[in-house]
C-alpha cells in the first residue's frame, strides 16, 4: 500500500503524498511505533515542499553562462567528458565537454571532479532522438536521473573546490579506484573495482556479454547480498575483537551509509543499506521492524527523494528481486538440503523478474537458473572476500599482496576461461522480444500464481502449464502478423533494411550499417568503440523478437553497409549471406568472411537475374551484371514484389548503375511504391531519368544527421521536390517502419513516438 501511494504520488502529483498521512493513522491503530508515524508525516510534508521548489526551478530558463558543480556521476572517455552537474538553482543537467588536448584529459583523469565548481559557457540542447523504439534513449536516461537536459560546454574556468561530505566520500572513492589500478594486476583491476567500489567502466565488453549469457551479471556489481556479506563480516570481526554487541551494532549503523557512499551509491546498495539500517535501529529502540515493512519504508524514501528513480532498471530489479525472496520463505522451507534451497532461491528470484528482464533487455538467460547456484556462492564467499583481503594487503603489506597475486591471478584467469567456455554453449538465451503490455501483465500474474501454487504444493503439471502458457504466447506473438513489413533502420551514415515476410516466414536483412573509422590520435579513442551493429541493429532485431536471419544481404564492400555484420552475426543466428561478386575480397569484409567460415555460414555471390519466390513475395536481383567488383555501381540491387506492392533497394548505386537499370529493366521498375534511394541521396545518384521511370510513391533516404559528406545533396532533395516525389530521411525522422496491407502501406516513424512521449512528459 505505501509503495503504491508513493509511486502514484511521484508520477501524478506531489500533493498525493498527503495520502500517506491516512496510512500513518492506519499504522497507529495497528500499534506501530509513533516514531515511524511521525517520520512518515515529516518526510511527506518536507518532500512536498522540496518537490515544489524543484518543480518551480525546472521552469527557470538556463542561461548560456553559469556555474556548475560536478557530481560523482561522470566519465572521461576518449575526447569527451560527460556527466551530471548541479546548477546554482538546484537543477541537475547532463554536461558534455569536448577535451582540447591530451594534457587536459590527463588532468581530469588524475583527480576527482566531484564538488568542483566551474564557470562554463555553452547552451542547453535537446537529447537526441533514439534510433528506434528499442534503442537506448538519452532522454529517458536523463529523466531517470532527475536531470533537465544536456548542456554542451564550449568553454570553462575553474572557480573552486567545495568541501562537503559528499565531496569527501567521492575523493576517497576516487583514491581507492586509482589505488586498485596502481597495485592490482591489470587482469584483476576491472573485477576489483566492480566488486569493491561499484565502478564498471573498465569491464571488457566480451566479459560483460559472457556474464549476461550466463545470467550472472549481477555478480559483477555491488548487490544487496554483497552489502549483507560485508556487514556480516564486519559484525563478526567486531565480536571476535570482544566488542559488545550493542557497540558493534552502532558501528554498523554508522559505517553502512559511509560504505554505501564509497561503493558508488547504486540503488541496490542503498536499498540494502537502508533496510539493514531500519531493522537495526528498530532493534536498538526495542521494537523489531519486520523486513517487509523496512523494505516498504526504504522504497518510499527513495521515491520521495528522487521520484524518477523508479525508471532506473537497477532500482526496479533490486526491489522486485528482494520482494520475491521476502515472500517466498515457505517455498524455501520445503527444500530438504542446501542445494535444493539454493535452486529454490535462484528459481524464485529469476522467475519473478523475468517479465521485467524481457521488457528491458528482450532476452533472458535460461542457464541462469543453474549458473547462479554455483557462481553466487563462489563469488560471495570466495571472490569477494579475496578481493577485500587483497585490497587491505595492498595498503598494509604490499609485498605480501604481490605474493598473493602470484597465486590468485592464475586461479582467477582459469575461472574466466571456464566462464568463457560455458557462455559459448549454444541456445542459452531465450529472446522472444519485448512483450506487449497485456502479455507482460499476464506473465506477472502467472508468476505470482505459480509461487502460490508452489506454496500449496499443487500438482507439478498445473504449475508447469501456468508458467509455460504465457511464455508460449510471448514467444510466438511476434510472428502473428499477416502483413509484409519493411524497416529502414536509422543507423547514422549507413544503410540497414529489415524485411519481414507475413507471419515471419522469412527474415531478410539488407546491410548492417557501420562506422567509418578514421585514424586519430590515441588519446581521442574511446575505451569501448561505438558499434552500430551491436548498438542499433541487434537491439531492434532482439526487441522485435527476431531470433534468426534467413538471408543477410551485403550490397557492397563499404564500411557503412557491412562493418556491423560481424557484430550482428555474433548475436543473431544468420543462415546464409549474399554478396556482390568478388566484393568479399575487400579488406572491410575480412572479419565477416572469417566469422562466417568459423560458424559455417555459407556465402553466395549473386548477380542480376537471380530470383526466388516465398509465398506471395518474389525477390529479384537486378544488379550487378559482371564479375568484376568496382565499387558502388556493383551494389546488389534487389526488387521486391508482394502482390501489387513493389519496392526497390539500390544500395549505393550511382548514375551509371541507374542507367544500366533503365536499359535492362525499364518495364520492371516503373511505378514503385517504395524506393530506397541510392548512395544516401548523394549528387552522383537519383538522376532525373531514373526517377522519372521509377516514380516512387515514397523514397527513403538513409543518412546520418549532420554527416561530413553533406548527404543528402541539396540538389537531389530539390529534384525530388520538383518532381513531387515524397521523401523521408532517417536522419530527420529516425527508423521508418513500413507495413504493407491489402489497401496499400502504412508508415510509422520513430519521431512520431518521440514527439508523443515528449508531449506526455510536458
Amino acid at each position: 500500500m505505501p509503495i503504491l501511494l508513493a509511486t502514484i504520488a511521484a508520477h501524478e502529483s506531489v500533493k498525493l503524498l498527503f495520502i500517506l498521512i491516512p496510512y500513518s493513522v492506519c499504522l497507529y491503530f495497528k500499534k506501530e511505533k509513533i516514531a515511524i508515524i511521525l517520520c512518515i508525516i515529516v518526510v511527506t510534508l518536507s518532500s512536498y515542499s522540496y518537490f515544489s521548489h524543484i518543480l518551480s526551478a525546472r521552469l527557470t530558463p538556463i542561461p548560456n553562462e553559469l556555474n556548475i558543480t560536478w557530481t560523482d556521476q561522470y566519465k572521461v572517455n576518449g575526447q569527451k567528458l560527460r556527466g551530471f552537474a548541479i546548477l546554482p538553482n538546484g537543477q541537475k543537467v547532463y554536461i558534455i565537454f569536448t577535451l582540447q588536448s591530451e594534457q587536459q584529459k590527463k588532468k581530469f583523469e588524475e583527480q576527482s571532479l566531484s564538488g568542483t565548481v566551474f564557470q562554463v559557457s555553452g547552451e542547453l540542447v535537446e537529447p537526441s532522438m533514439p534510433a528506434h523504439r528499442y534503442a537506448f534513449s538519452m532522454a529517458k536516461y536523463i529523466e531517470s536521473n532527475s536531470a533537465q537536459g544536456i548542456f554542451e560546454v564550449k568553454s570553462f574556468r575553474f572557480v573552486k573546490k567545495e568541501n562537503t561530505l559528499s565531496t569527501f566520500f567521492a575523493e576517497q572513492r576516487f583514491k581507492v579506484k586509482k589505488h586498485i589500478e596502481n597495485t592490482f594486476p591489470e587482469s584483476l583491476v576491472a573485477e576489483a573495482q566492480s566488486l569493491l567500489i561499484g565502478e564498471r567502466e573498465n569491464v571488457d565488453m566480451d566479459v560483460e556479454r559472457a556474464y549476461q549469457k550466463l545470467g550472472i551479471t549481477h555478480l559483477f556489481a555491488i548487490s544487496g547480498l554483497h552489502v549483507g556479506l560485508v556487514s556480516m563480516l564486519v559484525y563478526e570481526l567486531l565480536l571476535r575483537l570482544r566488542i559488545r554487541r550493542e557497540h558493534a551494532t552502532w558501528v554498523l549503523i554508522i559505517a553502512l551509509p559511509i560504505y554505501a557512499c564509497l561503493a558508488g551509491g547504486a540503488p541496490s546498495v542503498w536499498r540494502a543499506v537502508s533496510v539493514v539500517e531500519l531493522v537495526m535501529l528498530s532493534r536498538v529502540v526495542s521494537n523489531r521492524l519486520a523486513i517487509d515493512d523496512a523494505l516498504a519504508l526504504s522504497f518510499i524514501g527513495f521515491v520521495l527523494l528522487q521520484p524518477s528513480v523508479v525508471f532506473q532498471i537497477g532500482f526496479q530489479l533490486s526491489y522486485l528481486a528482494t520482494l520475491s525472496l521476502l515472500f517466498s520463505g515457505h517455498i524455501f522451507s520445503l527444500a530438504k538440503n542446501t542445494w535444493q534451497q539454493s535452486f529454490a532461491i535462484t528459481f524464485v528470484c529469476q522467475l519473478l523478474v523475468y517479465p521485467l528482464l524481457l521488457y528491458h533487455f528482450f532476452e533472458i538467460s535460461l542457464s541462469s537458473f543453474i549458473a547462479n547456484i554455483f557462481f553466487v556462492p563462489l563469488f560471495s564467499f570466495v571472490v569477494l572476500p579475496v578481493n577485500l583481503l587483497l585490497l587491505l594487503l595492498t595498503y598494509m603489506a604490499n609485498p605480501l599482496a604481490r605474493l598473493c597475486f602470484v597465486i590468485y591471478e592464475p586461479a582467477r584467469e582459469l575461472l574466466s576461461e571456464v566462464i568463457m567456455w560455458l557462455q559459448a554453449i549454444p541456445y542459452q538465451m531465450w529472446a522472444p522480444g519485448r512483450p506487449s503490455f497485456w502479455l507482460l501483465l499476464l506473465a506477472f500474474v502467472s508468476v505470482v500464481t505459480v509461487l502460490i501454487q508452489l506454496e500449496q504444493r499443487r500438482h507439478l503439471f498445473l504449475i508447469t502449464l501456468t508458467l509455460l502458457f504465457p511464455a508460449f504466447l510471448i514467444h510466438e506473438s511476434p510472428s502473428w502478423h499477416r502483413d509484409l513489413k519493411i524497416i529502414f533502420l536509422s543507423v547514422g551514415q549507413g544503410d540497414c533494411t529489415i524485411i519481414e515476410l507475413p507471419f515471419r516466414k522469412k527474415i531478410y536483412v539488407i546491410d548492417t550499417g557501420g562506422v567509418l573509422r578514421f585514424d586519430q590520435e590515441a588519446w581521442k579513442e574511446s575505451r569501448k568503440p561505438y558499434e552500430v551493429g551491436r548498438g542499433i541493429v541487434v537491439p531492434y532485431l532482439k526487441g522485435s523478437g527476431i531470433r534468426a536471419v534467413d538471408t543477410l544481404i551485403l550490397t557492397h564492400a563499404d564500411a557503412d553497409h557491412a562493418e556491423g555484420a560481424e557484430e550482428v552475426m555474433e548475436e543473431i543466428r544468420v543462415k546464409e549471406i549474399h554478396v556482390s561478386p568478388n566484393s568479399w575480397q575487400k579488406s572491410v569484409m575480412k572479419d565477416v568472411v572469417d566469422f562466417a567460415q568459423k560458424e559455417r555460414i555459407s556465402i553466395h555471390e549473386q548477380m542480376a537475374g537471380r530470383s526466388w519466390v516465398q509465398g506471395d513475395t518474389t525477390l529479384i536481383y537486378l544488379s550487378p551484371n559482371d564479375l568484376i567488383y568496382e565499387g558502388n555501381d556493383d551494389s546488389l540491387v534487389l526488387l521486391l514484389q508482394h502482390s501489387s506492392f513493389q519496392a526497390l533497394f539500390t544500395g549505393d548505386l550511382e548514375q551509371s548503375g541507374e542507367m544500366a537499370l533503365i536499359d535492362n529493366y525499364s518495364d520492371s521498375i516503373t511505378d514503385m511504391d517504395i524506393l530506397k534511394v541510392g548512395h544516401h541521396g548523394s549528387k552522383t545518384s537519383s538522376t532525373e531519368p531514373f526517377l522519372k521511370l521509377v516514380q516512387p510513391r515514397l523514397s527513403i533516404i538513409s543518412s546520418g544527421l549532420n554527416n561530413r559528406y553533406g548527404h543528402p545533396n541539396k540538389d537531389v532533395v530539390a529534384r525530388f521536390e520538383e518532381m513531387k516525389l515524397p521523401t523521408l530521411n532517417t536522419a530527420e525522422v529516425g527508423t521508418i517502419e513500413v507495413t504493407v496491407t491489402k489497401n496499400g502501406f502504412i508508415v510509422f516513424k520513430t519521431i512520431d513516438l518521440h514527439k508523443q512521449k515528449k508531449t506526455l512528459s510536458n
